[in-house]
């Protein structure tokens, strides 16, 4: 007999009561340090009280009016994106995926309004998550996403990433853009390298291609600025948002400049939820927190310090830790078992953390925890990796 709840999960046996900051309870008082946050998406922590507070007043106020009404919290989340970015424009919509599916939409208009309707097709990374619709598992191309779902959307080739002379061999008369994440997240914690990323930039401008990131996990402080790519020095033409954006509430949101988005006029495109209220009243809230003086050099410097703590864990157990890497606060190890295992070992001693591609743990740890969360974390893997030795 198949479950009420659809079973497209393989969910740990854990369910939690109540959160506050980095830490989760479940219903028998068990405590948890969190870092997994919800998969890089409660970016301020558990029930911070701005957040909790902005929610509540806004659910006093008005929930839903819909797109066919101007939504005055979508003109202050904008204009705050658009002020700490590259962008002119955003579109609001309620996840990862849908804000990809806007970029991937975005593009293929640029160039039809443009005159160039052959110009389809976008150039994407092997080893690639950009969400779970039929458009996006295409764009991804994992195998394991597009099991079952033949056809696959056209539309996407695929190079390895980092290796800019496959992708300038891939551009042809119908390339449209080039799609890639600055760092691969459910790939297994593989940053980009910023010349790579650099060079992208230059090879989009050279054959007239859109460049567009997915910063979904990657935006919104995890890796110590506010979006990744800023740490090349360059910018996109179209990036994708959600996780952290909402700090736990739905949200996603796709950025644009106004030469992007030039093609998209009433009617290309549209969402019934997007941009509500109470997203934006949450994600408002999240902006501002993040903006504020000391945010960023706080993610930075509590970064590094973990990545200390788990590099030396490692090193004492390099029987059991094949390698470290990531970016800022979104970091990942390697074990030589399953990282099955490897995660459900570290839930048992009280962290929660995520599997991902290539057989990596990640660890995603709220933005906001302190120095004493981080030695709590290290202690536990240290602790963990002595057990599997």
């Amino acid at each position: 007999m198949i479950p009420v709840v659809m079973p497209t999960y393989a969910r740990s046996d854990l369910a939690f009561e109540r959160g506050e900051g980095a830490y989760l309870f479940t219903m028998d008082g068990r405590r948890f340090l969190d870092f997994a946050s919800g998969v890089a998406v409660n970016a301020l922590g558990h029930c911070h009280p701005r957040l909790v507070k902005a929610l509540a007043g806004q659910a006093a106020k008005v929930w839903h009016t819909s797109n066919l009404y101007r939504v005055p919290g979508q003109e202050s989340v904008a204009a705050k994106l658009v002020g700490q970015s590259f962008a002119d424009t955003v579109f609001f919509c309620n996840s990862g995926a849908e804000a990809l599916e806007c970029c991937i939409k975005m593009a293929r208009r640029y160039h039809f309004a443009a005159g160039n309707p052959q110009r389809t097709r976008i150039i994407c990374a092997e080893g690639a998550f950009h969400g779970r619709t039929l458009a996006t598992v295409a764009a991804g191309g994992q195998k394991k996403h597009l099991e079952g779902f033949a056809p696959a959307v056209d539309g996407f080739d695929h190079v390895p990433f980092g290796n800019l002379n496959a992708l300038r061999a891939a551009i042809t008369e119908e390339s449209a853009a080039i799609l890639v994440e600055p760092v691969q997240g459910e790939g297994g914690i593989v940053p980009g390298d910023p010349d790579y990323l650099r060079r992208l930039r230059a090879t989009a401008d050279e054959f007239g291609l859109l460049l567009i990131f997915d910063e979904v996990q990657t935006g919104m402080g995890r890796t110590g600025t506010l979006f990744a790519h800023e740490q090349a020095g360059i910018a996109p033409d179209i990036m994708g948002l959600a996780k952290g954006l909402g700090g736990g509430f739905p949200v996603g949101a796709c950025l644009a400049t106004a030469k992007a988005a030039s093609g998209m006029v009433p009617g290309t495109h549209g969402s019934t939820f997007g941009g509500n209220p109470l997203a934006m009243a949450v994600a408002d809230e999240v902006m501002t927190i993040m903006a504020e003086p000391g945010f960023l050099d706080h993610v930075r410097a509590v970064a590094q310090k973990l990545r200390t703590g788990v590099e030396e864990a490692a090193s004492r157990f390099p029987d059991v830790i094949e390698e470290v890497r990531g970016l800022g606060l979104m970091l990942g190890f390697k074990p030589r078992m399953p990282n099955t295992d490897m995660v459900a070992r570290l839930a048992a001693n009280g962290l929660l953390s995520v599997g991902a591609g290539d057989n990596m743990v990640r660890l995603l740890p709220p933005l906001i925890i302190n120095d004493a969360q981080v030695d709590e974390a290290v202690g536990i893997l240290a602790r963990t990796f002595g057990e599997v030795k």
